[in-house]
């Protein structure tokens, strides 16, 4: 009889197991028959990880110094030397350095080297100043991968708090928020950026602020039509009359069961905030030098189009992140949904 209940109680495990990892699983095996869907999470996989590596892929400073007195890691942490030339400096004091795969600096200027076309030393040429193409292009990235994440965060923020207020407690505050949804809807969100990026001070986080607090409105639309879907089931109803608190019943029952469709969303987000940090760049009222960016680099490229490879470079750029997480989003929603084929 000892037996029996323990091979019970190890079936049950082993079930319960197979029953909470089948859903990822599934949408995993769902996910990985999509070759374009792997190589955008491949391609999105590599454009992170460049874009955390930054400073130690592309810099003057050396990414390691060693000599008697110590180690020290120019490239990651401020140090209190700040030599003009980083290359002579350690030749001079006798150190061991290892320098970056693109050893120039992202912002500092070199007037003689202006808008030199690529070669071995500038492997992306140099724009109107003389800075490294190359170099800016990587620092870049990390400024539209913080920019996208942390945009989409806010957006995520604000859409869970107004879609779950709407479609939970429906009614006046129903009525109250998708009135207010339709009316930041009726203006063109790009618009309303420009305008307000124009009285505020051009700032990374000012600019991921500003994309946030504009783009909620879908994910708070979808958040609602689920809670307004899920709340009135059974299992609710149940939750309701056994006395559970509303917080309970909206983060615990209700949410697990709505964000499926946000995760959906926020890939979309993503390419949505870099493309628009992009544009505001381009446009002059973005990221601010000497700080890089993509849009700042084309926006260099009107002086003289014969300059060919301050659009082609950032360009491309753009439009793989943009292509790359767009595809992850459709990938993933195919891989979501059980009826898709």
């Amino acid at each position: 009889m000892s037996m029996k209940k323990s091979d019970s109680k190890k079936d049950i495990k082993k079930n319960g197991i197979l029953v909470e990892n089948s859903f990822l699983s599934f949408v995993w095996s769902r996910y990985t028959k999509s070759r374009l869907g792997v190589a955008a999470l491949i391609m999105i996989l590599i454009f992170s990880l460049i874009a955390i590596l930054s400073p130690i892929l592309a810099n003057d400073r050396p990414i390691i110094m060693i000599n008697n007195s110590g180690i020290s890691l120019p490239a990651i942490f401020a140090t209190k030397i700040e030599p003009e030339n980083w290359n002579e400096y350690v030749s001079q004091n006798n150190y061991f350095a290892i320098f970056p795969i693109i050893n120039h600096s992202p912002i500092k200027i070199n007037i003689y080297n202006r808008f030199e076309s690529p070669s071995l030393n500038h492997l992306m040429g140099t724009d109107n100043l003389g800075r490294d193409v190359a170099s800016r292009m990587i620092h870049g990235s990390w400024v539209s991968l913080r920019v996208g994440f942390s945009a989409t965060i806010i957006t995520l923020i604000l859409g869970l708090l107004f879609g779950m207020l709407a479609g939970y407690y429906g009614g006046v505050v129903d009525m109250i928020i998708s009135r207010f949804i339709e009316i930041i809807i009726c203006f063109p969100s790009f618009f309303l950026i420009l305008a307000l990026m124009s009285v505020v001070k051009p700032s990374v986080w000012n600019i991921i602020l500003v994309l946030g607090i504009f783009g909620w409105t879908g994910v708070a639309r979808l958040i609602r039509a689920e809670f307004l879907k899920i709340k009135n089931m059974e299992y609710i109803e149940a939750a309701r009359i056994s006395g559970i608190t509303h917080i309970k019943i909206i983060f615990k029952h209700i949410l697990p069961n709505a964000i499926t469709p946000v995760l959906i969303y926020l890939a979309f987000g993503v390419s949505s905030a870099i493309l628009a940090e992009s544009g505001l760049s381009f446009l002059g009222f973005g990221v601010q030098p000497p700080t890089a960016s993509w849009g700042q680099i084309m926006d260099v490229a009107q002086q003289n189009l014969r300059n060919w490879w301050l659009f082609l470079f950032p360009g491309f750029a753009i439009f793989y992140t943009v292509f790359g997480y767009n595809i992850l989003g459709e990938t993933l929603r195919d891989a979501l949904d059980p009826k898709s084929k």
